[in-house]
């Protein structure tokens, strides 16, 4: 019972530990859900999606086939299989080749010299009635600093699929802003670009989750230590019953 227990506060404080590294989510509407186009996916302004505004070729899409754009009915090709993405509901489509312009949102109530895991759902397809191999990527930046996602090679008409990227970056400010630049090849078979499930968040420090392991180990080999002596004492008194 006293090994359970032991267990079952260890554990607890396992959880504890990784509660604290959790931190406190930054990015406003990091899915895109939080949208005035309530009946139909549009080509994105700087009024559409709460939080971010933009100056390019960039879509709201609202399933993974279609949106409407200033020139027509604009849609996706999906003959690997497109899905949406792993966050589910809403995604940006963002054309690389063609008046390319960045999505942003300015971040506040960052501290300077501290560290934040930048993460988000990404891939590459191509705009449905054009045919080709393109390639996408994002350049992603949070104040001074870039870095880019691998180049995608997207097969005629294909997808690539979803993945997961995490950067990390150092504020410099206590407000920057997070940009995502969709880049893509070649002009005039449209790469998209596509972008969901934005998150960004404080890294601990190392100082303060091995503080909290230590805590909790010294914790556990505190129960292991009084319930040896228990045990002894017990054993010493000739008690047949140890709880």
């Amino acid at each position: 019972m006293r090994i359970l227990r032991a267990g079952l506060f260890t554990v607890a404080m396992i959880g504890l530990v990784h509660s604290a590294q959790a931190g406190v989510e930054l990015v406003v509407n990091g899915g895109f859900t939080q949208t005035s186009l309530a009946t139909s996916n549009s080509k994105m302004t700087t009024t559409d999606v709460t939080g971010w505004s933009t100056t390019g070729y960039n879509f709201v899409f609202f399933d993974a086939t279609s949106a409407t754009s200033a020139i027509g009915a604009l849609s996706l090709w999906g003959n690997n299989g497109f899905i949406n993405s792993p966050d589910g509901g809403n995604f940006i489509g963002a054309d690389g080749a063609y008046q390319v312009g960045a999505i942003t949102q300015t971040i506040n109530g960052l501290t300077v010299g501290q560290s934040y895991a930048l993460s988000f759902d990404w891939g590459g397809a191509q705009q449905n009635g054009f045919t080709g191999v393109t390639t996408e990527q994002w350049a992603v930046s949070l104040g001074g600093q870039t870095d880019y996602t691998p180049i995608l090679t997207d097969p005629s008409h294909g997808f690539t699929g979803w993945t997961t990227t995490t950067f990390d970056f150092v504020a410099t400010n206590a407000s920057e802003v997070l940009s995502f630049l969709a880049i893509g090849t070649p002009d005039g078979e449209p790469p998209f670009s596509l972008l969901d499930g934005v998150s960004l968040q404080a890294v601990p420090e190392p100082s303060s989750w091995i503080f909290l392991v230590g805590v909790a180990l010294l914790a556990t080999i505190g129960f292991g230590r009084r319930g040896g002596l228990r045990l002894r004492s017990a054993v010493a008194s000739g008690s047949e019953s140890i709880v």
